[in-house]
């Protein structure tokens, strides 16, 4: 159920987020697979370090279905290398492949084409895959308004002090869902905002005078005082 007070202060912190960074233009990537391999190689890894590990699939010719799912798994960890926990993440690719193989002859759209709610569920049943990176590629490669929770989300929220009442991923990807619009395009430029600001302004140690939220902000309104 929306609830009209946060729907408002939602909205009014997307539009100072947006005025302040402006549009962000993701997910960086020209292909849907190459959205799905960037959401799995991204876990617990700076986005650089996957950058590389794309730009050696990209250079051994194994940024296909068929190429990766003929690739044996030891190579294809050598590849991912820079992504850091790189056999693990080959592990990871592979089962994502191989269940993409099986299931749909290696057809990539027919399964992202699936209903949000059935294609979440699927996705979270193959090995490797969890929320955050389920709601990566359903929102980033499927196109489908399922809001991406990471911690710099949560470490915005909680100093806004706008937290669920349960602290789960569930509980903070609902108030995105109960307060706004089941927009993908609001949700993908959105989520891409609240990671901008972490990384500019609200860090481990924020840089609480020149965020453009301070006046809305309790954690940064008691810095200021101090």
């Amino acid at each position: 159920m929306e609830h009209p007070v946060r729907n408002h202060l939602l909205l009014r912190i997307y539009h100072r987020l947006f005025e302040a960074y402006g549009p962000q233009g993701w997910w960086p990537a020209d292909t849907k697979l190459e959205v799905v391999l960037g959401a799995i190689l991204t876990q617990s890894v700076a986005w650089r370090g996957v950058e590389r590990a794309l730009a050696n699939l990209e250079e051994a010719g194994r940024t296909s279905v068929e190429a990766l799912q003929a690739i044996p798994e030891g190579d294809l960890a050598k590849l991912l290398r820079p992504s850091g926990y790189f056999n693990a993440k080959a592990r990871k690719v592979k089962a994502f492949i191989s269940h993409l193989w099986d299931r749909y002859d290696g057809d990539l759209d027919a399964m992202l084409s699936k209903n949000m709610v059935e294609l979440r569920a699927e996705l979270l049943s193959i090995y490797g895959i969890g929320e955050e990176t389920a709601d990566d590629i359903i929102l980033y490669a499927a196109g489908q308004p399922s809001f991406v929770i990471d911690s710099y989300t949560r470490r915005i929220l909680q100093r806004l002090r706008i937290t669920p009442p349960t602290n789960s991923y569930a509980g903070y990807q609902a108030l995105f869902h109960d307060s706004l619009p089941a927009d993908a395009v609001l949700f993908n430029e959105y989520h891409a905002l609240l990671d901008q600001h972490a990384k500019a302004t609200c860090r481990k140690e924020p840089l609480c005078s020149s965020c453009c939220l301070l006046d809305l902000c309790p954690t940064g309104a008691g810095r200021a005082e101090r």
